[in-house]
């Protein structure tokens, strides 16, 4: 006897897709992610698209897969997905040294970071006639 899956009719349609240990800081994804937020994915991915960031390629890469997570599992439209929610976390820290003058050492930073972007379906909204 297997659990029946309880399905919540008040849950809003979200789709996620998490990229771990992408080689860039949390200060120089979150400007970009915040750029996307409540964005068509369409405009987004083209938005990134144009961004002469490094970054960029990753975070469309997540954004792609996160479309496809939604196509594929839960046949949602394209056309109706929106960035709901886009952050960043911090990881791991590599810690390198670089050799200074008189024996001493410097350390080099590099740090790693996870983003986890979260799409939902946009309520088709009809705009055609007057204001009453």
């Amino acid at each position: 006897m297997s659990k029946k899956k309880k399905i919540n009719p008040n849950k809003e349609n979200t789709v996620r897709s998490i990229n771990n240990n992408i080689r860039s800081s949390v200060r120089k994804l979150n400007p970009i992610l915040k750029a996307i937020v409540g964005k068509k994915v369409d405009v987004a991915i083209r938005d990134l698209e144009f961004s002469e960031k490094r970054v960029t390629r990753d975070i469309r890469k997540t954004l792609s897969s996160a479309v496809a997570n939604a196509e594929n599992n839960y046949q949602y439209d394209i056309d109706n997905l929106i960035v709901k929610e886009a952050y960043c976390g911090k990881k791991i820290i590599m810690k390198r040294f670089r050799p200074r003058a008189k024996g001493r050492a410097a350390p080099i930073l590099k740090p790693y970071s996870s983003v986890t972007i979260i799409l939902s379906e946009a309520k088709q909204m009809e705009s055609h006639g007057t204001k009453s």
